[in-house]
């Protein structure tokens, strides 16, 4: 997938006048936030849980070394590979040498967020190779070739109309006039396609919620089984993920596992919950005869031990992509690459550069609902302040806005002139909104007021009030 990250601007701008994905957004906006909300609410100690999965997490990424190692030993001694990937290259041409040494026609994936970032599902058709996701969400954009725009639902963005129409230009041997109104019968339509296609498959290839290093297992969640059928029905299994999904123990594993699911669809637990350790061992009823791990870096580990790190914690739930009003306004295609909303702002560019990502740390209004909304505590917000300070450090940020900081900069540190000014302006703005309350438009701030409305000052700015605040209490 070719990042177009660059472009975030004129993608945003697109999603705002799509009044389809808008529709589908504010779906989103009264479903995800609510659930999650209500999940909590039932679990008293779930904030003492978020302190431990955040310490789970440090812990790891402190000894991964150590952690990476265990896990290999593990998988090895149960029978497994582990293929160790520095690059998408590499991961590719893992998957690909092991599709190839059984002759392998095709593959179905259970939605394995990696295989997208590495380009997975191109390399296997170049190669002759079929690839099908099971995942419903998944398996409805691949028939229409887009990307995911969630981690979680990535057929989000489409209404029911839309998928119903993709499944008739694509399964055209079924009855055309098919009842194709329900979200019930769309469900039923996709399962009966995919059904020959799991039985035909000759490699499975899955993603990991996460991978345990004391058993050499990796854990999947899913709300539809297709997990299951994809690992256990095919001669190989493979695991594609990257080496943060790493924890201790399966405890460690579990504690993870009750945060993910509330943060993620309010829910309990996840439907089905998979532990796979190893290929198919005698006496077993099924499951596959070969089981790989592809662990991918691809920089990751560049962001041990620096300001970053704390990213390497995401759990991927997507609860700070369910809460952003930047998401929820412009949808996860405008990101421009595999990983949208605050947590993409903040792993784009650690993967693919600040130069070509440097929007995405900008698109942000700073609320903070991503960093309150974390099952581990990331610190989106202040992860995302570095990026831009090293995008304004490389002097990537256009000249007239970098004129615009420099001055404002020099003001701000003139305390006098800076009151001064900020008095002069709210005093004027406060004189002409007077009697409308707002400005539609004003000169200088079109970027603001071509989308909403700029309220006009009511009073005295802040500064003055606070000042007034503490004489009062000084001469009491």
């Amino acid at each position: 997938m070719l990042p177009t990250s660059r472009t975030f601007e004129a993608n945003a701008r697109a999603g705002l006048a799509n009044p389809i994905l808008q529709r589908a957004l504010a779906l989103m906006q009264s479903g995800f936030p609510e659930r999650r909300r209500l999940a909590v609410g039932r679990l008293p100690e779930f904030e003492a849980l978020r302190e431990i999965g955040k310490s789970i997490k440090n812990h790891t990424l402190e000894h991964l070394d150590f952690y990476l190692e265990l896990f290999e030993g593990k998988v090895l001694a149960s029978g497994g590979q582990v293929h160790w990937a520095r690059t998408p290259d590499e991961a590719r041409a893992a998957v690909l040498q092991i599709c190839r040494s059984v002759d392998a026609k095709i593959v179905t994936k259970g939605k394995p967020m990696i295989a997208e970032e590495v380009g997975l599902n191109e390399c296997l058709e170049e190669n002759g190779i079929t690839p099908v996701e099971t995942d419903l969400g998944e398996y409805i954009i691949q028939l229409r070739h887009e990307p995911p725009s969630h981690l979680i639902a990535p057929a989000i963005h489409l209404m029911k109309e839309q998928v119903a129409a993709t499944f008739r230009a694509d399964h055209r041997a079924l009855d055309p006039e098919r009842s194709l109104a329900e979200a019930r019968q769309l469900c039923d339509e996709a399962r009966a396609v995919l059904r020959p296609r799991f039985l035909a498959a000759d490699v499975g290839i899955t993603g990991a919620n996460f991978l345990v290093a004391e058993t050499g297992s990796s854990i999947i969640v899913t709300n539809e089984g297709n997990g299951d059928l994809t690992q256990t029905l095919p001669r190989v299994h493979i695991v594609i993920t990257s080496l943060e999904k790493l924890v201790p123990t399966l405890e460690d594993a579990a504690t993870l596992l009750r945060l993910l699911a509330r943060s993620a669809t309010g829910q309990e637990f996840s439907s089905y919950t998979t532990v796979s350790t190893g290929p198919r061992r005698p006496g077993d009823r099924d499951g596959p005869e070969q089981y790989h791990v592809v662990l991918l870096d691809n920089g990751r580990s560049t962001l041990l031990g620096g300001e970053f790190q704390e990213m390497l914690r995401c759990i991927r739930c997507s609860a700070c992509m369910n809460h952003c009003p930047v998401y929820a306004a412009v949808g996860g295609h405008a990101y421009g690459w595999v990983y949208s909303g605050p947590m993409g702002a903040v792993l784009t560019p650690s993967l693919i550069g600040i130069a070509d990502a440097r929007h995405l740390p900008n698109a942000s209004t700073f609320c903070g609902q991503c960093e309150n909304v974390c099952p581990v505590k990331i610190p989106l917000p202040k992860m995302m302040r570095h990026w831009r300070e090293r995008e304004f450090s490389q002097k990537l940020n256009p000249p007239m806005y970098r004129a615009g900081l420099s001055l404002w900069v020099w003001v701000a540190k003139r305390p006098a002139l800076y009151h001064a000014l900020v008095g002069l302006a709210s005093r004027a703005l406060g004189r002409l909104g007077r009697g409308r309350g707002r400005f539609r438009t004003l000169p200088l701030a079109s970027g603001w007021t071509v989308v909403r409305d700029l309220p006009a000052p009511e009073g005295r700015s802040f500064h003055s009030l606070w000042v007034q605040r503490r004489k009062g209490e000084t001469r009491k």
